[in-house]
């Protein structure tokens, strides 16, 4: 396992750390937490989780593996400014996610969710969360205030430059890498620690790897594979955070830290080249949207969509396979359909890529509206 210091924290942290968002639910807590510790044994002491993951499980597991794990480690949670009403709310939801992960203190924590400018300034506010947080700080609850944003690299340059944080946790990934990289920079520049989540694109990468061969630079690699080490050897980044399910996704991702060269300038190049403007569009099933007032699996919904922003896939040939989803696939457990979306906006309000959720779903009811005509 390689390991980078955390900005100017003095943390050495692995260059591969454990997601805590996509723990396998059917399984007890008890195992999940078991694959916790075996990350922990193969090198990753990086362990990033937040209230609500996995219907609210996740620092739970985290709490029930940190108990038995031998080997020092971090640990780091989080919470959105828009969920905090004040600094006391602020201090209290630091104390609750203490006690659920059984430690004494939590060495990253992130103002969570920044998605424009306004959040920040919400989390500033006097009285506020950023005010809650320094307490903390200052009993020894935390070590360091840092950030996660779901902002465009420019956003990211200003958000940065306010001097308020220790480190950023931002999406990006091979696909989408142009979008956010201004930002990554930045960070680099100011010594900032920097965490790349959605490596692998929400799966959006690994369900799509015959099509994206195009990615690997040699027939050694698969998309998956390249995807990891564009992320683990990138010189902007310090911890690639990875959601795992099995003990072989972690052999993988541990493997290709080991022994991974960084790529090229060429090859990024040639990435740079091959890729579309729109890959910034892609839906990485982080679920903040699933609250739907009409229960429509918008996660389901827009991840089917992503083979038309991905690949150009033709309106004709998504319609033939969107009856097979509807009933078996991507939205078989979605109550609502697209043609109820009531345009709330809840959803574009809760995505964290900007996506024009409201006429994508208009877009597939016109779809759905063809296949009842057909059968009817």
């Amino acid at each position: 396992m390689k390991y980078s210091e955390y900005g100017s924290t003095g943390k050495k942290v692995s260059a591969v750390g454990f997601g805590g968002m996509r723990f396998d639910l059917e399984k007890s807590n008890e195992e999940n937490a078991e694959l916790v510790r075996y990350a922990s044994a193969q090198g990753i002491n990086y362990f990033d989780t937040a209230p609500g993951y996995c219907e609210d499980r996740s620092e739970d597991i985290y709490g029930l593996a940190f108990k038995n794990m031998p080997n020092d480690f971090y640990v780091t949670t989080k919470a959105m400014p828009t969920a905090v009403k004040d600094a006391q709310d602020a201090y209290d939801k630091v104390r609750r996610s203490l006690d659920r992960l059984g430690v004494d203190r939590i060495n990253f924590y992130h103002v969570w969710c920044l998605r424009k400018m306004d959040h920040y300034f919400k989390a500033m506010e006097p009285n506020g969360q950023y005010e809650g947080l320094l307490r903390c700080k200052e009993e020894g609850l935390i070590d360091h205030i840092v950030c996660s944003s779901h902002q465009p690299g420019e956003e990211i340059k200003q958000l940065l430059s306010y001097g308020s944080f220790e480190g950023i946790l931002l999406g990006t990934n091979i696909l989408n890498f142009p979008y956010r990289y201004e930002g990554m920079i930045e960070a680099k520049k100011r010594n900032l620690g920097v965490v790349a989540m959605n490596p692998l694109a929400g799966g959006a990468i690994p369900n799509n790897a015959e099509k994206l061969q195009f990615l690997c630079s040699n027939d050694k690699e698969n998309p998956v594979e390249s995807a990891l080490r564009f992320i683990i050897t990138n010189p902007y980044i310090n911890v690639a955070l990875v959601g795992f399910t099995t003990c072989e996704h972690i052999d993988t991702a541990c493997r290709i830290a080991s022994n991974a060269t960084e790529m090229t300038q060429q090859e990024l190049d040639r990435l740079t080249g091959l890729l579309g403007t729109n890959m910034n569009e892609i839906c990485t099933g982080c679920g903040y949207c699933k609250d739907c007032p009409k229960q429509i699996n918008i996660p389901g919904y827009m991840q089917y969509y992503n083979e038309k922003v991905m690949f150009g896939t033709e309106d004709d040939k998504l319609r033939e396979r969107l009856d097979f989803n509807l009933n078996w696939g991507l939205m078989a457990n979605s109550k609502g359909r697209a043609g109820d979306c009531i345009k709330c906006g809840k959803c574009e309000t809760a995505c964290t890529q900007h996506l024009p959720i409201i006429s994508r779903l208009a877009e597939i009811a016109n779809w759905e509206a063809n296949i009842n005509n057909e059968k009817n």
